[in-house]
């Protein structure tokens, strides 16, 4: 028997699959686009996107709604982050910050969305 729990999970998890791919892109970009040297600019891409990473698989797993929220939080947290942590002089981590930021913080507000206004039902 199908629970209330059960009506609001998403049965396409296309988003979180989504974010962990993002996630992976950013702990990849201090590479990537040349900017590993400047640590606190890739420590900040390497923690972020294993945090992304880990609450994507998280939400693969077993979806709750606070993995979303919690991925939502840390892309708001990746796009200030070189404002925050002073690296906006860099401007290959700050392109990545912010694109990568804007879109995992696009994708789980998509999710949370979803979440909160299933689709009708077909019968």
């Amino acid at each position: 028997m199908a629970g209330f729990a059960d009506f609001n999970k998403p049965k396409m998890q296309f988003q979180d699959y989504a974010n962990l791919v993002l996630g992976v892109l950013l702990f990849l970009s201090p590479w990537a686009l040349g900017y590993a040297d400047a640590e606190m600019a890739a420590r900040t891409a390497w923690i972020g996107g294993i945090i992304i990473a880990i609450l994507s698989l998280a939400a693969i797993v077993n979806f709750a709604e606070w993995e979303e929220w919690l991925n939502l939080l840390v892309g708001f947290a990746v796009i200030v982050s070189p404002a925050f942590f002073g690296f906006s002089q860099v401007m290959n981590a700050v392109a990545a910050h912010y694109v990568l930021g804007v879109l995992v913080v696009l994708v789980s507000g998509w999710e949370l969305w979803t979440v909160h206004h299933p689709r009708p039902r077909m019968m």
